[in-house]
């Protein structure tokens, strides 16, 4: 591991107005604000001798005092030479006690890239200072790409049910037969509809809650693993006095990998008939990638599909009946608004910048979103199952040559939300100025 000696370290502002109070010391980057709203800059450390395709771990130690929100001031970023458009990716902040940060990534430079800078950026306070110091930047073993991942929705065709369903055994009849087809086109990941073990049997919740390693999922376990894949099966299921809508996932060994636990029951029925709520957006580690689910009702609340993003996912798996804003906005017969339904799942997957994998119970409009928002497979309701070759490495950049990754995540400013976390916050429905008594959050 060999490390890269820096040609060059220069101070940096988009405007002298804007200039922060700039100094060294020493090897040291000293940053200070200069008092004024407008302050923006700081160093920019230049290297010339980087190899186009290497791989470099790149990490810079700073130390901040009195900023008003350090995770808001600072940045630091590499942005590589020879490309067109900018090019860039953000290091990632590690805050520590007493003011320490360090910024950290392992990155590989583009094929035609003739050098990169480092750039160590200060913002957006009126007080204190930042001391930078110098970029440590070594050669890193490249890391295997990940492989794409074939993904296998299996629901049966619209009107292919034939009832009636009485036991969860019926379900297991009509679904595993279908599953045994999917997985004969050798899928990674088969993902079934939304209580696939138990839908339409017409029984309490409470009454029909299986065990994870219930006889009833079994099969669905030994098929993954007599074929090698991993398996989502939506069921309700028991955990002692509890009985959740959940979704389980079996892995290549059989063993359950990974259980979700809907924690948006659905209004008008389900959030009140004796099912008990999930409480968390758990991401599972696989071979295949990192796996979240959200289930139905949780499509939403936009923060369901943002928590999965949030604990690092490349796919949200949605098992779903449907969705209410996907269905007519008057009272009458329900409908389904196909082009509403793409373009929630789209926002879902660009939003959060994972893979969607939309299994729908009366398979129209299952279908699996790209984090481009691109719809690369889609059930018009004529086909058992659908399939889907997702690449996880796929590269995609904005038209500046930006991470759409790095853009979506480092933009945020986490402690500018704390209304969205507040359980008296009604939102549009508050009306603080004709309820008596509720806080005005309107201002």
């Amino acid at each position: 591991m060999s490390q890269l000696n820096a040609a060059a370290v220069e101070p940096w502002s988009p405007h002298p107005k804007a200039a922060p109070v700039l100094e060294r010391q020493g090897d040291a980057c000293i940053t200070a604000a200069n008092g004024t709203r407008t302050c923006v800059g700081g160093w920019s450390v230049r290297y010339e001798d980087a190899e186009p395709g290497a791989t470099y771990t790149i990490a810079c130690n700073a130390h901040v005092t009195d900023t008003h929100a350090p995770a808001d001031s600072l940045r630091c970023f590499v942005e590589w030479a020879g490309q067109e458009g900018r090019h860039w990716e953000y290091l990632i902040p590690e805050f520590g006690d007493d003011g320490a940060v360090t910024f950290v990534r392992v990155v590989t430079a583009p094929e035609a890239a003739s050098g990169f800078t480092v750039r160590m950026l200060f913002r957006w306070s009126t007080t204190g200072t930042v001391t930078w110091q110098p970029p440590r930047v070594e050669t890193a073993t490249r890391p295997e790409p990940m492989p794409p991942v074939t993904v296998a929705l299996v629901t049966g065709k619209v009107r292919g049910r034939r009832g009636p369903f009485r036991e969860a055994q019926d379900n297991i009849d009509y679904y595993l037969p279908l599953c045994e087809a999917a997985a004969a086109e050798k899928p990674d990941l088969i993902v079934l509809p939304e209580i696939a073990l138990h839908w339409h049997i017409d029984d309490s919740p409470i009454d029909l809650g299986v065990t994870t390693d219930s006889p009833e999922a079994a099969p669905f376990a030994d098929l993954a693993k007599r074929h090698g894949l991993h398996l989502l099966l939506g069921m309700y299921e028991r955990d002692g006095d509890a009985v959740f809508n959940s979704a389980v996932l079996y892995g290549p060994d059989g063993d359950v990998a990974g259980v979700y636990r809907k924690v948006h029951l659905a209004v008008g029925g389900e959030d009140e008939n004796g099912l008990l709520a999930g409480d968390d957006f758990p991401v599972f580690d696989t071979d295949i990638g990192r796996i979240g689910c959200n289930i139905c009702m949780d499509s939403s609340a936009a923060e369901s599909s943002r928590m999965v993003g949030l604990n690092g996912a490349d796919f949200l798996l949605l098992p779903i009946m449907g969705d209410h804003r996907a269905d007519r906005w008057t009272v009458g017969s329900p409908y389904f608004s196909e082009e509403r339904w793409k373009a929630i799942m789209r926002a879902h997957a660009m939003d959060t910048q994972l893979c969607m994998v939309v299994v729908r119970n009366e398979t129209h409009g299952s279908c699996v979103v790209d984090r481009k928002g691109d719809v690369v497979a889609w059930n018009e309701g004529d086909q058992d199952f659908v399939i889907a070759t997702v690449e996880l490495d796929d590269g995609f950049r904005t038209w500046n040559g930006a991470c759409f990754r790095d853009v979506n995540w480092m933009q945020r400013r986490p402690h500018l939300y704390n209304e969205s976390t507040n359980p008296e916050n009604a939102g549009s429905m508050a009306q603080a100025t004709t309820l008596p008594g509720r806080r005005d959050i309107s201002r």
